[in-house]
């Protein structure tokens, strides 16, 4: 029989840390039935009969995101053999609240103090023997970031579930609030299970929606306790929601004073605030975000990226790879059609994508690196005071913030926001920051047309930014987007060292699967293309063509090529790269390799891509790169925002409007641009000015009146 041991405890306490120490490889990543929230579980290392469940990071047991519902119907509902509550003790006030409710649950428990090389290094000291005694559970020392007790608590855990040895802590409650606690205990004890009593009369003194909704409670039950608790609310004068919060809290203030000998005062500046004083300052955080992110895509493009890139795609492709492969098949005969197939279509297509496959290494390298020494989360507190100046919260910039790395888990990330207006304002968002798939479309135009510049990754990032800006200042003043801003609480860990084994494991999770799209989607899809640009119809029957004009993918590219000749690129090569990068955006890259019969893509340019790079101009390259940076995403993605959205008129309104505000930014950069350098004014012209204006009208027209009295609550 398996044992489910349930790893809980706040965002950055470092429960992943732990639990990627103790599965390791041996983990599954999936979905919580029914939502999307990631659920990742693994064997333990050496034991084949015991499954670690990485719960999402909570704050509390209270529904209000969908991570505590997940974790809380689990807790409750499938009840794991024992529970490792991880906690932060450089932060055991604010850890010690989730404790609390996970000690009412009747599952055994023991809890693993995390950090304490952090807290020896303040100079504190935690009596974990009057933790232990206090709290009524076995209390242990943890430095998941080092290794250093992860598999000892582990063991004690088994031994736990083994033991079914329940919690017994000292008393929370006293007075008018625990009298009112055992009336409730009492009207419910016939239909409630004797582990789950204390907090489920907790609960529904609090009037616990979820458990109000679920619960199987006779009317005249729930009566009863709604009246214990009004009774209770009039005489303490406060709502019971905060008078269970308030006691939460003075029994744990009163715990950690008698548990926790402190160095320095309790607000004393640590070396972390001393750093957050320059980078979260209000003038100078700004200037340091900009420089860390474009020393991030300087690094990943143009030095390191740049390097290794070169020589995947010259040496290894363009001088062992293809040469060996045409040579070899040659000797043996095959066809020539074949061997346009494997060396144009499969190497052509899938090998200038892995070409770029050393850049998507490095970059996510740097966001793991920026990610696992704490900084990203100040990113966030950062443009939340931006953020929430134009309709959102910081909330909506850590699904772009992931989304920097691929797009489809940054959209899932939006279900951390509990306003339904901002979560869809942040799902049609997120694509325009660029994901890793979209590197090789920079890196093409950077090396093609502007000499490999250094300067062209920042700029996309950072037009990726400014659209969502926009996108949330002209979106916040319709009614369907209209609103106060989600609330932004976030905890922010102490800098440290990155674990190497955490930034190996983080870089490899999202660089496998870019390699593994190339194996498959990317794969499938240039042999069709292939095909379709080495065959066309000849006296009524389909024949091997000499020339890629004359094929049948240049007769679908053409027909659709017109849409796209207004914003600088209407050839059929362009226009059918821009709709294979529907599938995957890896796949303008792969496409343009096929067509252009190149089986290597390198970042000097134009030696390879000369015909490309005489195709287009420096402005309508640019246009060609905006428009597919901030166009509709990939298949993947589309599929996200309609399970992210739950409405198939909601996903085709945030596609279209996604398209459409990338149409116009490409044709006002296409069509202005060409008459500043003197090349004439015509009715496109003429369009572009129309379309700014539009965009100009909605970015400073008032709001309706309602919203703007929801906007002048909110700033009061």
């Amino acid at each position: 029989m398996k044992i489910h041991i349930a790893l809980a405890g706040n965002p950055n306490s470092g429960k992943t840390t732990l639990f990627n120490s103790l599965t390791g490889s041996a983990q599954y990543v999936g979905n919580w039935p029914g939502v999307t929230v990631e659920k990742k579980e693994g064997m333990l290392k050496g034991h084949r009969d015991v499954i670690i469940q990485d719960l999402p990071g909570i704050y509390s047991l209270s529904p209000y995101t969908q991570e505590e519902i997940v974790a809380r119907n689990y807790l409750v509902d499938d009840r794991p053999d024992a529970i490792i509550n991880i906690v932060d003790g450089t932060n055991l006030e604010r850890n010690l609240y989730l404790t609390t409710q996970l000690l009412e649950l009747g599952i055994p428990m023991l809890i693993a103090i995390n950090m304490m090389d952090l807290v020896r290094k303040r100079g504190d000291v935690i009596d974990i023997q009057k933790l232990s005694e206090s709290l009524g559970c076995p209390v242990f020392e943890l430095s998941a970031l080092k290794s250093e007790g992860s598999f000892f608590i582990a063991e004690k855990a088994i031994l736990l579930a083994r033991s079914k040895a329940v919690p017994t802590p000292a008393p929370l409650l006293s007075g008018p609030l625990e009298e009112s606690i055992d009336k409730i205990k009492n009207i419910i004890t016939d239909c409630t299970e004797e582990r789950l009593l204390p907090w489920t009369a907790i609960k529904l003194f609090e009037g616990d929606e979820v458990l109000l909704t679920c619960s199987s409670f006779a009317d005249e039950v729930l009566d009863e306790a709604e009246r214990i608790a009004e009774k209770t609310e009039k005489l303490l004068d406060d709502d019971a929601q905060s008078l269970i919060t308030a006691a939460r809290y003075t029994y744990i203030t009163e715990l950690v004073n008698h548990a926790v000998d402190r160095a320095l005062p309790l607000h004393a500046m640590t070396f972390s605030d001393r750093i957050d004083s320059i980078v979260t300052h209000r003038i100078f955080a700004l200037p340091i975000f900009a420089v860390v992110m474009f020393l991030v895509y300087f690094v990943s493009v143009t030095t390191v990226g740049h390097f290794v890139t070169e020589f995947t795609n010259e040496t290894l492709f363009g001088e062992w790879i293809v040469p060996s492969v045409k040579n070899s098949l040659a000797a043996y005969d095959v066809a020539p059609w074949l061997i346009s197939l494997i060396s144009q279509g499969i190497i052509g297509g899938v090998g200038s994508v892995l070409g770029f496959v050393p850049q998507m290494f490095v970059l996510f390298l740097m966001l793991s690196l920026l990610e696992e020494g704490g900084y990203m989360a100040r990113i966030a507190f950062i443009l939340d005071r931006i953020f929430r100046r134009f309709g959102l919260s910081g909330k909506s910039f850590i699904p772009m913030l992931i989304g920097s790395g691929c797009s489809v888990p940054g959209i899932m990330a939006s279900r951390t926001i509990e306003q339904e207006s901002d979560r869809r304002m942040t799902i049609m968002t997120t694509s325009f920051i660029p994901c890793g798939a979209k590197m090789p479309i920079i890196a093409l135009i950077a090396g093609a047309l502007f000499g490999g510049a250094w300067w062209v990754a920042p700029l996309a990032y950072f037009v990726g930014v400014t659209a969502v800006i926009i996108s949330g200042i002209i979106l916040k003043k319709f009614r369907a987007f209209g609103g106060i801003p989600s609330p932004f609480v976030l905890e922010l860990p102490p800098y440290h060292w990155p674990s190497p084994k955490n930034i190996w494991l983080a870089t490899w999770e999202r660089g496998f699967s870019f390699v593994k799209r190339a194996g498959t989607v990317i794969l499938l899809t240039s042999i069709i293309l292939w095909f379709l640009q080495a065959f066309g119809f000849e006296d009524g029957a389909i024949h091997l063509v000499d020339h890629n004009a004359d094929s049948l993918l240049a007769s679908i590219g053409r027909v659709a090529a017109p849409f796209f000749a207004p914003l600088g690129f209407g050839t059929w090569q362009a226009t059918v790269g821009t709709f294979s990068g529907l599938i995957a955006k890896e796949n303008v890259v792969g496409t343009l390799g096929v067509l252009y019969n190149f089986s290597e893509v390198t970042e000097g340019g134009t030696q390879h891509w000369n015909q490309f790079a005489n195709e287009f101009s420096a402005l309508s390259a640019l246009s060609f790169l905006i428009f597919n940076l901030l166009c509709a995403p990939c298949f993947a993605a589309m599929g996200t925002i309609r399970k992210e959205m739950n409405s198939g008129r909601w996903t085709f309104f945030a596609l279209l409007y996604m398209t459409a505000f990338a149409y116009v930014v490409s044709l006002n950069i296409y069509q202005i641009g060409s008459l500043i350098k003197g090349e004439g004014f015509n009715v496109w012209t003429f369009v572009a000015f129309f379309t700014l204006a539009v965009l100009l009208y909605l970015l400073i027209r008032k709001p309706p009146a309602d919203l703007q009295k929801v906007r002048k609550r909110s700033h009061a």
